[in-house]
């Protein structure tokens, strides 16, 4: 159907009672299950913090989340998903990338007194949304109902309230407190912002769904909303996560005799892109670890210095806490480091920051692993990367501040083309002597035969990479994900409830009539 026989698509929007409790992968999971019935559906997040973020045919910068999504969705994806992107860089101050350009560094405080201006960014950026596509499934961030800050909200219940879109509240019964979760954030919620809320999805259960039925009877007679499905815990499934959330804690603990190789990737203070690695991650015979306390690295196969939103603030971690000397140990004793952007930039002789972009003017000494030195400055370079080495290629994407130089070595890379454009450059360093490599391009690891490159470089050229390139392994998830979601919620009664929430505007009786056809 044409999204011009509507004046303005509805929308659905997914909040959560708290962090982490599963608003992105239930809104990539709807992405998919509207676009396989062919409904043009968008997914839409008016403001992310997160330091993962990619970039759009367009050549700008978004959260990654959104990109996720849109690919779920079938659709190239588009700065009006993610108007604006928060890219902490501190722990009270973060970089603001506005439709999709860096537009300041500001403090928290100086933020919230913009929010005026910023919802009117994001709210116009939802109306070209809803003007070119059928549907728009909006997702939220953190708690909707922090009473603290509801004042300067743009992102939850003031922006479901903007687009008049019903609410599917979702909850985490993995972490405790189901009933405490739902019925405490309807509490905290004003009557006509309750009214919003048209029932709810508890993800993570673990057990026989079945002796969850008294719950859900429950918080139904509790609350008077419909209890759309209960989400068992999967682990067939994989799925870039939205945020460090995941990693924070993570669950894995490094076990020399487990009988796996094992990967370590330091866990920078600020780490970015951490989705970098999630296609080893998924490689039988192979454990990524992230790495926060120092350790001894020896029985480490490889270990990767991640990408890093203040790369000079890491740097002087890495210097402080002890780890440039376990890293160069390591190295010393030919051991594989390898650097992936602000961890590229790191493994040079020295970081030099003359225009004060990540704090005071000054340099920072590297950790003198490649023969490379880096200079920050701006503009920011955003760009989608088609890139080989030798007679093997692969695509990914380039976001960082600043140029690295080589005084020895040899380019990791060379770069066929970026933003469409075709070139002949080259990307990174390729230290010989040592084995050690360092490159700018994310995402390399999802194209098979570099990943197969570097197994075997790093002597694990036994373990065999994915058959599958980067969008296709990328669908087979999604497809997973949308069939264990329509498996357990009852999507009908979610679309109705989009729908009917909006029943006095007439022009979408057509999408109404359809849509709920498709899921009968």
């Amino acid at each position: 159907m044409s999204s011009k026989i509507l004046d303005k698509a509805p929308c659905l929007a997914v909040l959560g009672t708290g962090s982490d409790v599963g608003k992105s992968i239930i809104t990539t999971a709807l992405c998919r299950l509207f676009a396989n019935r062919g409904i043009r559906v968008a997914p839409y997040k008016a403001q992310n913090m997160s330091n993962n973020s990619g970039v759009t045919p367009e050549g700008l910068e978004m959260g990654r989340a959104q990109i996720v999504q849109a690919e779920a969705a079938k659709i190239p994806p588009h700065v009006d998903m993610n108007p604006i992107l928060l890219k902490p860089t501190s722990e009270i101050g973060s970089q603001v990338v506005m439709l999709g350009r860096v537009s300041e560094n500001t403090t928290a405080v100086d933020y919230h007194r913009k929010k005026e201006t910023l919802f009117k960014t994001a709210a116009a950026a939802l109306d070209r949304l809803r003007q070119n596509f059928d549907l728009v499934v909006m997702e939220g961030a953190g708690s909707c109902a922090e009473v603290n800050l509801m004042s300067s909200d743009i992102v939850n219940m003031r922006m479901a309230e903007y687009a008049r879109a019903p609410v599917v509240l979702v909850a985490d019964i993995h972490r405790g407190g189901v009933f405490a979760q739902l019925v405490g954030t309807l509490e905290c919620l004003p009557p006509a912002q309750q009214d919003l809320i048209k029932g709810f999805i508890i993800n993570r259960f673990r057990g026989d769904i079945c002796l969850f039925e008294d719950g859900v009877n429950w918080i139904e007679e509790k609350t008077g909303k419909k209890v759309f499905g209960v989400l068992p815990w999967y682990d067939h499934i994989n799925i870039e996560p939205e945020d460090s959330v995941v990693i924070e804690r993570p669950r894995q603990k490094f076990k020399p005799d487990s009988g796996q190789a094992a990967i370590g990737v330091i866990r920078l203070p600020h780490i970015s892109n951490f989705n970098d690695f999630d296609p080893l991650s998924a490689l039988d015979g192979l454990t990524v670890y992230f790495l926060e306390k120092t350790q001894d690295l020896s029985n480490f196969r490889a270990v990767i210095l991640p990408g890093s939103k203040n790369t000079r603030f890491d740097l002087n971690w890495l210097h402080t806490s002890g780890w440039s000397k376990l890293i160069n140990a390591y190295a010393s004793r030919g051991g594989h480091v390898m650097g992936i952007c602000g961890g590229y930039q790191i493994m040079g002789h020295c970081v030099h920051d003359p225009d004060g972009l990540e704090g005071p003017p000054g340099k920072t000494d590297g950790l003198r692993l490649l023969p490379v030195e880096t200079y920050l400055k701006a503009p920011k370079t955003t760009t989608l990367t088609r890139f080989c080495r030798g007679d093997i290629s692969g695509s990914g994407y380039e976001i960082h501040m600043g140029h690295t130089s080589r005084a020895g070595g040899e380019p990791l890379f060379g770069v066929l083309e970026r933003n469409g454009s075709s070139c002949e450059d080259d990307d990174g360093c390729f230290d010989p002597d040592t084995g050690n490599m360092g490159t700018y391009i994310h995402g390399l690891f999802e194209a098979p035969e570099i990943t197969a490159f570097w197994l075997q470089h790093i002597g694990l050229e036994h373990l065999p990479a994915s058959e599958l390139d980067g969008l296709e392994a990328k669908n087979r998830e999604y497809e997973l994900l949308a069939e264990h979601f329509e498996h357990h919620i009852d999507v009908k009664g979610l679309v109705k409830s989009v729908l009917d929430i909006q029943v006095q505007d007439s022009e979408v009786q057509g999408l109404k009539k359809r849509s709920i056809g498709l899921f009968q």
